[in-house]
């Protein structure tokens, strides 16, 4: 059935100060609209991306709500700083319930749609209900227009991205999902320009709303409170881009922490069994740049340029950076490059998140091995399986594919066996690319992030490896640091800057808030922007609370906290149960949490 549904909301208007005040909220049952006012004392509060993303939530998520159901909201944030020169600033967040924790999920992506996405005239863009058939979506300024995706559905979400471009205009910037958002597959991606919203199943999300792609087109404009200013601070920041702390990612992109992280035993390899991996070298950003590197690529307004490109069989190229590598690689005990190669970009064509799809096929490995499931072909070490192993997941057509679709978490529970005690998860996220054994700020940032296990809304690896604490003998000193690697996350995310960033800044809360400033006109100070960073990290916990989390939830996997490594230099570690306790205690302490881990205000 072909259709075309278009709806008229108020007039945008060019504003000043970074922000249009107005979130659009899109009904796609039937294609009506209404705009939500934004308070400025809102986004002062909140700033914009992850830090709005959650205060939406709260009011537009009903209690208790299924993440896949018609009510859940969906919510496209943008930011005050998107729009402006201030280098890798063209970034987004998608906030939603998660399907795979049940949590909140917040995920940020970079690509000119950040951009357009703005330029509609709102601060967000929020999709509910559900289309009666697969249909794209279109925002343009004060026009939503809904039409059919027959021609888009079944594709990948790159070639989704292409058609709906092709059809309407160049123009239009797309986010879409691929095959693993159609069959909501619950660590299924959101992908826009080659890049990807990626985790907590947001692909899936989308997919629940038979929402193929939406498409956004730039309608007005919004400038800063003080252009020159911003014009100035833009060039100061950009020159810092180009210094040492971004030196190692320009060069050899994330992938250059693989060796360093093998070397001290913080690698997860074969499912966390062991945190050195024999076939690292074959996998090395030195190893893959001389023999398959193409070229380095740089995000939308980004002068760091960390991505690399590299070729795989048959010359097709693929991104490739150290959480996709570990997870297909070592997890998996693949070594293999053209295996690795391959099932990173299987991830990017079927719309994965790679770390949760390498995370659940290494528990399912190791399922297989003790034979508490029936996958003979599924071993440690076999490329050819993962790549069988993640066209099953999206196919839906196997038993062991429906299962490994919902993750590791909801699977080990239909498996049982003990196989809880080494899914690799927290919350129902799988784990990214770290031992927590030997990184213990970074465990208890892990254990208690509102998200689940997730690297990026904690930073606490960076005091683990600074040298001021031990890392192998995590306490109060390491709770604080979590926290303090928690904040700035929080401010970054909803700013939004790019993570690779916070190493050019010599005092963050103070120059951030300089930024905000030059952009608002506001009278932000660093004590403000850390008070904001605090307000946001406890509604995220608060939101949790309300749909379910109880104090077991902040806790790591079994097997991490029962077996000990033994390290190169003879020294044993071990992340004991009573010592991640007493970290979490001490994170709930100076959070101002009670002893359950409960904010003092849940609303």
């Amino acid at each position: 059935m072909n259709h075309r549904r278009t709806t008229v909301v108020p007039e945008t208007t060019a504003q000043r100060g970074g922000y249009f005040g107005r979130a659009l909220v899109i009904d796609v049952t039937d294609g009506s609209t209404r705009v939500l006012p934004l308070p400025q004392q809102v986004l002062r509060d909140y700033i914009g991306g992850a830090g709005l993303g959650v205060w939406l939530m709260h009011h537009l998520a009903p209690a208790g709500v299924d993440p896949l159901g018609p009510a859940a909201p969906l919510a496209f944030v943008f930011s005050p700083l998107v729009g402006t020169p201030l280098t890798t600033s063209a970034k987004f967040a998608v906030v939603a319930k998660s399907p795979l924790t049940g949590f909140l999920t917040d995920a940020l992506a970079s690509s000119h749609f950040a951009i357009a996405g703005k330029l509609t005239g709102y601060d967000a863009i929020v999709v509910t209900g559900r289309a009666e058939v697969p249909s794209v979506l279109f925002v343009d300024g004060d026009t939503v227009t809904l039409e059919n995706a027959a021609a888009e559905w079944g594709l990948s979400a790159a070639d989704a991205e292409a058609s709906v471009r092709e059809r309407c205009g160049r123009s239009w910037r797309v986010a879409s999902i691929g095959r693993a958002g159609e069959r909501l597959v619950r660590f299924a991606t959101v992908s826009h320009d080659g890049r990807h919203a990626g985790r907590g199943g947001l692909g899936a999300v989308l997919g629940s709303k038979n929402i193929k792609a939406v498409g956004v087109r730039a309608a007005t404009k919004v400038a800063p409170a003080d252009p020159s200013g911003v014009l100035a601070a833009a060039k100061e920041l950009r020159a810092k881009s180009f210094g040492a702390a971004t030196e190692k990612f320009r060069e050899l992109g994330t992938l250059a922490n693989l060796l360093a992280f093998n070397a001290i035993s913080t690698l997860p390899t074969r499912n966390f069994q062991t945190a050195t991996f024999e076939g690292v070298e074959n996998l090395a950003a030195e190893e893959l740049a001389e023999l398959r590197g193409v070229t380095r690529s740089s995000c939308a307004s980004c002068t760091i340029g960390c991505e690399h490109i590299y070729r795989r069989k048959g010359g097709k190229k693929v991104r490739m950076e150290y959480q996709n590598v570990v997870a297909v690689g070592p997890m998996c005990g693949v070594s293999d490059p053209d295996d690795v190669l391959e099932a990173s970009a299987r991830c990017d064509e079927l719309g994965l998140d790679t770390i949760s799809a390498g995370g659940t096929i290494a528990w399912a490995m190791e399922c297989a091995e003790r034979e508490l499931i029936d996958a003979p072909w599924l071993r440690f070490g076999d490329g050819a399986a993962v790549l069988r192993a993640l066209d099953e997941i999206v196919e839906g057509s196997t038993d062991l594919g429906r299962l490994l679709a919902t993750g590791s978490k909801q699977a080990a529970q239909v498996v049982g066996g003990g196989s809880g005690d080494f899914a690799p998860h927290v919350k129902g996220l799988e784990m990214p690319g770290y031992e927590p054994r030997t990184l213990h700020a970074m465990a208890l940032g892990l254990a208690v992030n509102a998200r689940g296990a997730d690297h990026n809304r904690t930073g606490a690896y960076e005091a683990d490896l600074a040298g001021d604490l031990d890392r192998l003998d995590g306490g109060r000193a390491h709770a604080l640091a979590a926290i303090e690697t928690e904040d700035r996350a929080a401010v970054m995310d909803s700013l939004i800057l790019c993570n690779f960033l916070r190493g050019v800044f010599d005092d963050h809360f103070a120059e951030w808030a300089q930024l905000l400033r030059l952009v608002t006109g506001w009278d932000v100070d660093a004590a403000e922007l850390r008070a904001t960073a605090e307000r946001i990290v406890l509604a995220k916990r608060a939101f949790n609370l309300r749909e379910g989390w109880t104090p077991a939830d902040d806790w790591l996997p079994a097997r991490l906290l029962e077996n000990e490594l033994t390290l190169p230099s003879g020294r044993v570690a071990g992340l004991t149960p009573a010592r991640l306790r007493t970290m979490i205690d001490a994170y709930y302490d100076a959070r101002g949490l009670d002893r359950e881990g409960r904010p003092p205000v849940t609303s």
